[in-house]
C-alpha cells in the first residue's frame, strides 16, 4: 500500500486502475467501523467489480484502522475530520471529482463529505446507513466500552460481542477504536441531509438492525433513491450481488 499524511495522521491507500476501458470517473470507497479496505472492499469483490467495470478505484484505511495511523484521542475522529481525510486523499492523487461510496460509518463520513465539499462529488452511495444518519449518532455508545473490556468473554450484550469479536478478528487497535466510536458519533439534521444535492443511492439490508430504513432518508434528499436488499443484515449486505448491480447501474445512469 501507498501512504500519505492527512492533517498529521499517516493514511494507507491503494489507487487501482480499471482493468477494462476507463470510464473516466474514479470512485473512492470509505469502509466501516472496525473494518479496513480489505475486509470491506477487497474480500467482498467490490474492487474487482468496479475495476472490471472500467472504474479507477481508490480505497484507504480510515484513521484508527488497518495500516493507517491510530490516534487515541476521540477529537481526532469527528465525521468532519474523517471526511477531510478523504478529501485530502483526493487532493494527494490530483483527483478533482469522484464518486464516493461509504458503508456504515463510512457512509456517515461520505455524507459529511458531500455536505462539506459538494464540488468534489459526482455521485454518492450510502451503504448500511439509512435514517439513523438523522435520528441516531452512530453505533450504540456501548460499543466503545466493549472495545475497552478486558476480554470478549466478559461481554453479554450481543451487539457488543459482535463488534468486539470483529475488531479482534481484524487485529484492530482497541483503544483507537474506542476513541473512534466516541469521537465519530454525530447525527445530521434533516436540513443538512436535505442540502446534499449530489445524486445519491442508499442501500440497506431488509434485516439490518443497525442502519435504519433507507426510504425515509431518501425522501429528505432532493436527488436520492433507496434500495432494500432482501434478507440481508448489516454484515451480509456488504457483498450482496443486488447491491453491486444497483451501484453499477446507478453510476452508469448518472454518467448518461
Amino acid at each position: 500500500m501507498q501512504e500519505f499524511t492527512s492533517d498529521g495522521v499517516r493514511l494507507a491507500f491503494l489507487d487501482l486502475a480499471p482493468t477494462t476501458q476507463d470510464k473516466g470517473e474514479p470512485i473512492l470507497l470509505i469502509h466501516g467501523f472496525a473494518s479496513n479496505h480489505g475486509v470491506n472492499w477487497v474480500f467482498p469483490q467490490w474492487v474487482k467489480t468496479l475495476t472490471h467495470a472500467g472504474r479507477r478505484t481508490i480505497v484507504f484505511d480510515n484513521r484508527g484502522h488497518g495500516r493507517s495511523g491510530k490516534p487515541h484521542d476521540p477529537a481526532q475522529y469527528s465525521p468532519w475530520v474523517m471526511a477531510r481525510d478523504a478529501v485530502n486523499l483526493l487532493d494527494h492523487l490530483g483527483v478533482a471529482r469522484a464518486d464516493v461510496m461509504g458503508y456504515s460509518l463510512g457512509a456517515r463520513i461520505a455524507a459529511h463529505l458531500a455536505l462539506a465539499s459538494p464540488e468534489r462529488l459526482r455521485g454518492l452511495v450510502l451503504g448500511g446507513l439509512g435514517f439513523h444518519l438523522v435520528d441516531g449518532e452512530g453505533l450504540p455508545a456501548g460499543i466503545a466500552d466493549a472495545m475497552e473490556a478486558p476480554s470478549l468473554e466478559v461481554l453479554t450484550d450481543p451487539m457488543q460481542r459482535m463488534f468486539r469479536s470483529f475488531a479482534e478478528a481484524t487485529k484492530s487497535d482497541l483503544q483507537a477504536l474506542a476513541a473512534c466510536m466516541r469521537g465519530s458519533r454525530h447525527a445530521m439534521s434533516e436540513a443538512e441531509v436535505g442540502a446534499i444535492k449530489a445524486p445519491t443511492l442508499i442501500c440497506v439490508g431488509s434485516e439490518d438492525d443497525v442502519a435504519g430504513p433507507p426510504r425515509p432518508l431518501a425522501r429528505l434528499m432532493p436527488n436520492a433513491r433507496a434500495l432494500l436488499l432482501p434478507g440481508r443484515d448489516h454484515n451480509k449486505a456488504v457483498g450482496d450481488k443486488l447491491y453491486k448491480e444497483a451501484v453499477l447501474a446507478f453510476l452508469d445512469d448518472i454518467a448518461a
